[in-house]
């Protein structure tokens, strides 16, 4: 499929993010690469976003300033209408559990494009809690954009989309080589905390501290599980996450 896909490539991190160029060397490979991304880090926003916002070329692709969701809807409606598929990442972190999935920018963006019916994947890359401020090259991201590679490659068109609206992918520690690609669901394990002390409440997600693997409490086919254990999780997902019964809401409803 060598240079057959039309690819829209998207981030949180920013334009300027040693993860987004690696994946857009890579994809280049199979397709053609239109990059649309925010100017500045837009990590954590979720699915914000705007009514109207400014665009500038880059050496890479477009600049927007405003957040991956307005990158999404800015290159599918204008700037490169109807790709094959949207990849958004690499993300510098993993975007792994339940929990995140409304949070992550990355996420985000390709739940975005699932609204608008375009095979979509997010990718990331877990760094342990102490080497997450460490600065990156691009050599980094190398068997995260290999993965997304091969499902951007392989998955579209091959029915896997009819099973799925987008895929989470979240590639092990890049000191790790890594033991294969697993799929998993999202691990449901949540540990928030906060604390007030005057006029600030302090916010903490525990959840990265509880990622060694003598400690970690989630199942064998969890996404935390898997890149812990060295393995390259795939979560197939859908939007909007509507459950497949609701028998004892129609009953409550009827009651009123």
């Amino acid at each position: 499929m060598s240079g057959s896909l039309d690819i829209l490539v998207t981030n949180d991190d920013g334009i300027e993010s040693p993860g987004i160029r690696a994946l857009a060397q890579e994809l280049s490979t199979v397709g053609e690469v239109t990059v649309v991304a925010p100017a500045d880090n837009k990590s954590a926003v979720g699915r914000a976003s705007s009514r109207e916002v400014r665009v500038r070329e880059t050496d890479l692709g477009y600049a927007i300033e405003g957040t991956p969701v307005d990158c999404v809807v800015a290159g599918i409606g204008s700037l490169a209408p109807y790709p094959d598929v949207v990849v958004a990442g690499i993300n510098k972190g993993a975007n792994l559990g339940m929990y995140v999935l409304g949070r992550s920018g990355t996420v985000s963006a390709a739940v975005e494009a699932a609204f608008f019916d375009v095979p979509s994947i997010a990718t990331s890359l877990y760094l342990p809690d102490e080497k997450w401020k460490r600065t990156l090259d691009i050599e980094a991201y190398d068997h995260a954009a290999r993965a997304t590679r091969h499902l951007v490659e392989n998955a579209v068109g091959s029915g896997v989309f009819e099973e799925a609206d987008y895929l989470n992918l979240n590639a092990p520690d890049p000191d790790v080589e890594p033991q294969g690609m697993r799929v998993t669901r999202p691990s449901r394990a949540y540990d928030m905390t906060a604390e007030r002390d005057g006029e600030w409440v302090s916010l903490k997600d525990r959840m990265w501290q509880r990622m060694e693997t003598q400690s970690l409490a989630d199942g064998s086919d969890t996404d935390r599980r898997a890149v812990v254990e060295g393995h390259i999780s795939v979560s197939p997902l859908t939007a909007p996450h509507t459950p497949e019964g609701y028998g004892k809401l129609e009953d409550l409803v009827a009651s009123y």
